[in-house]
């Protein structure tokens, strides 16, 4: 990974810019015009069924209890392998004792990353009214 993409991820960790500027520093160091993203952005705005899904969506219900309702922008989420890689160690460390070992993410091919997070769609019901779903929109 290059020192500039290392970067622009550590700004977005501390804070000093959001998901979207990420991404668009992230595109553009990739050699991807601007001009590009923003007419791909305004397309994907409409709410035609072959347009592309903007954000990742994780909804959880629990009879009782308030819903659980995540949005994540998808430009976010297209960045994952690479935010994998400036985790701290303690971080890592704690997520390998959970059984979550990120050090294969390096081989992951952005794109089929991205191609796999855009058509994702999980819904998992039990009987008790307990209902997950991620899925793209």
């Amino acid at each position: 990974m290059s020192e500039e993409r290392k970067k622009v991820l550590e700004m977005l960790v501390e804070g000093k810019i959001n998901a979207e500027e990420a991404g668009k520093l992230l595109d553009k160091l990739a050699g991807q015009p601007v001009a590009q993203t923003k007419t791909e952005e305004s397309s994907s705005s409409s709410s035609s069924p072959s347009s592309k899904p903007r954000f990742l969506r994780i909804v959880v219900d629990k009879p009782g209890h308030d819903q659980i309702n995540v949005r994540v922008p998808l430009s976010f989420a297209r960045t994952a392998p690479l935010l994998f890689a400036v985790l701290p160690t303690r971080v890592r460390e704690k997520l390998a004792e959970q059984g979550i070992d990120l050090s294969e993410t390096s081989a992951i091919d952005p794109k089929d990353w991205a191609t796999a997070v855009e058509t994702m769609n999980i819904d998992v019901e039990k009987g008790d009214g307990k209902k997950v779903r991620v899925f793209c929109e």
